[in-house]
């Protein structure tokens, strides 16, 4: 295929994804605001929805504003060869090409990180700030931005040095090796996240004895679900969002509370949390979102190896030869369909799991206090609960919350 003809292809996925995805934000933000449901007239006011719809709606017109902006500046990075650009300036030092690749993604990633700086800034300190989320620091926020970078660089930066290394050593059968490599990489941060990454950014403090631990270990017991670690974790020194999560396989299982879920939810509707999450255990979805992950990584790296040494697409991005940096980004715009079908796919194997984790806590436990502590999350996050079916469809990796109700409270 011809460059120019692969510039205009690159140029009409770009603006296909941009425009799909705009469509259904705004078939979303015309959603109307509902009656408050008779099962949520208890923990739902009138205002409390109307004020829900008006954070919806000023997240909507700053994710407008941001990916406006984030699409102009990668057209023009297409139509005007600006990656091609960068690519030539790098080849003018004469440096091994592995070096080269290393410094490329470098500055991309730099300049694409100073540019989202104050969109990510805003969103935190004015649109959630407004809202009554934030609790983090200006001072958090630019230490966990300078850990970020430091991660990157070690974990990230390590994986594509040697990436690229075997992309240029090895050639086409690069693909199956970083497969393997990839598969072991994200057993390893299941097993290990909240023992090596997570205390970085925030502080796990084992549950103390009380009724609340009797309570879960107690259900823990009725289920034949050993369980040892459980950790309260310091959400509130970020954000007044409340959440629940669970990690690990066999003796390192663990599962992490949020100490804004326990300052807002009763014990058991805790337990009933708690319920929830091991019954994503005992269905194997856990693995089985790992394998599906695992597939497409494979997928994908296959597919890669079949484009990564076109030439023509390194012309496409203003290249003047054949430059493994610029193909990557290439197929990375061209795969984004094939990406977004692969995601909804997943949304939808998720939403499935959600209901099956619903239904499992209601029977080893009880429904009802899982709906109430659904209804406490959904109105204190000013969750919406009436969105657009197609924007589920597409984007919402959980049902939405009438949805679940509906099942609970039958």
């Amino acid at each position: 295929m011809e460059p120019i003809v692969l510039k205009n292809l690159l140029i009409g996925v770009v603006t296909f994804g941009f425009l799909l995805e705009k469509i259904l934000s705004y078939l979303n933000y015309r959603q109307p605001v509902p009656k408050v449901p008779k099962n949520l007239s208890d923990y739902l006011t009138d205002q409390k929805l109307q004020e829900s719809k008006k954070y919806q709606n000023e997240n909507y017109r700053f994710g407008l504003v941001s990916g406006v902006f984030s699409f102009i500046l990668t057209i023009l990075f297409i139509s005007q060869g600006w990656f091609g650009a960068i690519d030539s300036w790098l080849k003018t030092f004469e440096i091994a090409p592995l070096l080269e690749s290393v410094v490329f993604f470098g500055l991309i990633f730099i300049g694409s990180d100073i540019l989202s700086l104050p969109f990510d800034y805003y969103s935190n300190f004015v649109i959630e700030e407004k809202y009554g989320f934030n609790k983090s620091t200006v001072k958090t926020f630019f230490i966990d931005k300078l850990k970020g970078y430091l991660l990157s660089i070690l974990i990230g930066g390590g994986l594509l040095l040697f990436f690229l290394w075997l992309i240029h050593e090895i050639g086409i059968d690069f693909w199956w090796i970083f497969w393997i490599v990839a598969a072991g990489f994200m057993v390893f941060v299941n097993l290990f996240y909240t023992a090596l990454i997570l205390p970085l950014f925030n502080k796990l403090t084992p549950l103390a004895d009380g009724d609340l631990k009797e309570e879960i270990l107690r259900y823990a017991k009725s289920v034949n679900f050993p369980l040892d670690n459980i950790f309260i974790m310091d959400g509130s020194k970020r954000s007044s969002k409340a959440n629940a999560f669970f990690s690990g396989f066999g003796k390192r299982k663990k599962v992490v509370l949020y100490d804004t879920l326990l300052e807002q939810h009763t014990s058991d509707e805790l337990v009933a949390v708690l319920a929830h999450e091991v019954g994503h255990y005992k269905k194997k979805h856990i693995i089985l979102s790992m394998v599906l992950s695992v597939l497409q990584i494979g997928l994908l790296l296959f597919l890669l190896g079949q484009f990564i040494f076109n030439e023509p697409m390194s012309m496409a991005l203003g290249g003047k030869v054949w430059s493994v940096q610029l193909n990557l980004i290439g197929f990375t715009m061209l795969f984004s369909p094939i990406s977004m079908i692969l995601g909804i796919g997943m949304n939808w194997l998720s939403r499935k799991n959600e209901f099956e984790a619903d239904d499992y806590a209601k029977i080893t436990f009880a429904g009802k206090p899982l709906a109430e502590a659904l209804k406490t999350l959904s109105v204190k996050t000013l969750s919406n609960i009436n969105p657009h079916p197609w924007y589920v469809f597409v984007n919402y990796s959980h049902p939405p919350l009438l949805e679940r109700l509906e099942k609970l409270e039958s």
